[in-house]
């Protein structure tokens, strides 16, 4: 199903960005450097016995197809392991090279766990902002924790549009080491939300005055939120890194807190089957975490 297309509006200023990197001055240096908490992300490990995929519905993606699927281990009563989507080598064909967004909602396998309702995949022929980070061909893949009414609804013409981005998830809530640039309202985007951006990222280290750890946009990882939670976790890759045939396993910074029960991701990979002629870029390392919601003041 290809959604509606949307503009993605500028993410913030230099300065924006220099000024709110203090505020993650006792953050981790590198997320990289965490380690995955609880299920191993051992590269070989899910194509080991007991491990299986499971797809939903595919949707046609340049001259291939896309699906969301959830890898199960049958060894621990199918439990799942990871949360991804896979492309077919020849998705990256044929694409769209206009200026616009070209998005796509999949729907999950049945396995799919808690809390996840839907994932959408994004082409950027031309990138977004900010310029010169994210103006690549690129994919955003995108994971959402709320019904996709909810997301749709996600729109500058709610009276409460502003009021909605600017209440940011409490601290308990926010990876270390993540920030939102500038003003929430202004860069908040049309049917996804707001999003967070890693502060030790090397593509944004010319933003945040250290020319020395800048390296160009391959990879990195985005949170996003809306009204106060978290809503979605978003790899982001370019079609050239893809196209190198990577394998790649990546932890990422995780919060303290969550609102819903389930399963999260402490790292998130980017890989390629050259068998199965598929590219997969997933949540990984899956571990439960309990509720938390915030306390009523």
């Amino acid at each position: 199903m290809l959604r509606s297309l949307h503009p993605i509006p500028a993410f913030g200023s230099t300065v924006a960005l220099v000024l709110l990197a203090a505020c993650a001055a006792d953050a981790p240096t590198s997320p990289n450097a965490l380690q995955p908490d609880g299920a191993t992300a051992n590269r070989a490990g899910y194509d080991s016995p007991g491990m299986h995929r499971q797809y939903g519905p595919p949707v046609k993606v340049g001259d291939g197809m896309g699906r969301a699927y959830v890898v199960l281990d049958a060894k621990s009563g199918q439990r799942p392991v990871e949360l991804g989507i896979a492309l077919d080598a020849r998705a990256l064909e044929g694409l769209p090279a206009d200026a616009a967004e070209h998005s796509f909602i999949l729907r999950l396998p049945e396995k799919a766990p808690a809390p996840y309702r839907f994932a959408e995949l994004d082409w950027n022929p031309q990138g977004h902002p900010p310029a010169g980070v994210y103006t690549v061909p690129h994919f955003d893949f995108h994971f959402y924790v709320v019904p996709q009414s909810e997301v749709d609804a996600i729109l500058p013409s709610d009276p409460q549009f502003a009021a909605k981005a600017d209440n940011l998830p409490l601290d308990g809530y926010v990876p270390p080491g993540y920030i939102v640039p500038g003003d929430p309202a202004q860069q908040a985007v049309p049917m996804m939300g707001v999003h967070w951006f890693d502060t030790s990222a090397p593509e944004l280290q010319n933003l945040l005055g250290n020319p020395a750890g800048y390296q160009p946009f391959t990879r990195t990882f985005i949170y996003g939120s809306w009204d106060g939670r978290f809503t979605f976790y978003e790899p982001m890759v370019t079609r050239a890194y893809l196209q190198t045939k990577p394998n790649d396993i990546v932890p990422i910074s995780v919060p303290s807190l969550y609102w819903q029960a389930g399963l999260y991701p402490t790292a998130y990979r980017v890989s390629y089957d050259a068998q199965a002629k598929k590219y997969y870029v997933a949540l990984t390392a899956l571990v439960e975490r309990p509720a938390t919601p915030p306390a009523a003041e």
